[in-house]
């Protein structure tokens, strides 16, 4: 029986001192961010780039042997 209220002793330890603090407790590294959403983000934002490129490439390459024609003369 001292077994049992030992082990329910602990347990009430656990759920109301232990658990409470560990779970309110500051991160080791609190400017860690959020790893997985920057690669997200990372990774929707090349994918965007990229889809503006292949739509407006022609364009931009018009753009850009003006701007060298104007600057060299021709």
């Amino acid at each position: 029986m001292k077994h049992l209220v030992r082990c329910h002793a602990a347990l009430l330890w656990l759920l109301t001192a232990a658990l409470p603090a560990r779970i309110g407790a500051e991160p080791d590294d609190p400017d860690r961010g959020d790893v997985p959403g920057w690669v997200m983000l990372t990774l929707m934002s090349a994918v965007l780039v990229a889809g503006l490129l292949l739509i407006a490439r022609p364009a931009l390459e018009g753009l850009f042997q003006d701007a060298i024609n104007r600057v060299s003369g021709l």
